[in-house]
């Protein structure tokens, strides 16, 4: 049986994994459970683990899945869960005009527009490598889809490791805190979170180690934002 904070530590996880396709960072949970430090995250993740209601990926900073649910969030817990980023959930979902259906597993064939830098800019993409199968629940709203290939460790903190293919929705509008798409100078093309700053925009990475950039908003433009993201191992 969960605690309070147990359940509402996992519903907050479940909620984003389905939304963006990656789990919330340690920072986000902290305040959306109203902690005062991070320990006390670590302690209600390690509980979930030791149930078995979430796993802990080696050797990756902070990458969690959900194995199951319990009943209260309107799963079985003798039964396990598969996360949105491997199995779609949503029925009739409506296939953007570049995906090609895949019947056999139930995905859609996107394209792969090269890579993307999760670190320093790379210069930007305009090409088709190749394309690859995602889960129909990844293609969400209007507009075109296309995937990516991430390189680069400036968003481990979100869940995303160099080689994630991730998931991109077409947009040129964005939110503060989305994990975007950014085109820099219509040069480099990187992925961060995007912060608006008055006449600016702050382009923030989920590493320590990576500085955020604050750019006039001229010289920045939103190609698309996260909304799911491919794992193999």
């Amino acid at each position: 049986m969960l605690t309070k904070k147990q359940l509402d530590l996992l519903n907050f996880i479940h909620k984003r994994v389905q939304r963006d396709g990656v789990p919330p960072s340690f920072d986000e949970m902290k305040e959306a459970l109203d902690l005062r430090s991070k320990s006390g995250i670590h302690r209600l993740i390690t509980a979930l683990e030791e149930r078995g209601f979430i796993r802990r990926l080696a050797h990756r900073a902070r990458a969690l899945e959900i194995v199951k649910l319990p009943e209260a969030l309107g799963g079985e817990a003798s039964h396990g869960f598969t996360p949105r980023v491997i199995e779609g959930e949503k029925p009739d979902v409506r296939q953007p005009a570049n995906a090609q259906p895949v019947e056999a597993v139930g995905a859609m064939e996107l394209p792969v527009m090269g890579r993307i830098a999760a670190g320093v800019p790379i210069e930007a993409i305009a090409h088709v490598s190749h394309k690859v199968a995602v889960p129909g629940a990844m293609i969400s709203g209007k507009g075109e889809h296309y995937a990516l290939e991430v390189k680069g460790d400036s968003m481990i903190e979100a869940g995303i490791n160099d080689g994630d293919v991730v998931v991109i929705r077409e947009t040129s509008t964005a939110d503060n805190g989305d994990i975007v798409v950014a085109l820099v100078e219509d040069q480099e093309a990187t992925l961060k979170k995007f912060y608006r700053r008055g006449n600016a925009i702050a382009l923030e990475a989920a590493n320590p180690a990576y500085e955020t950039r604050v750019l006039p908003e001229d010289q920045v433009k939103v190609q698309g934002r996260l909304v799911g993201l491919i794992r193999t191992y």
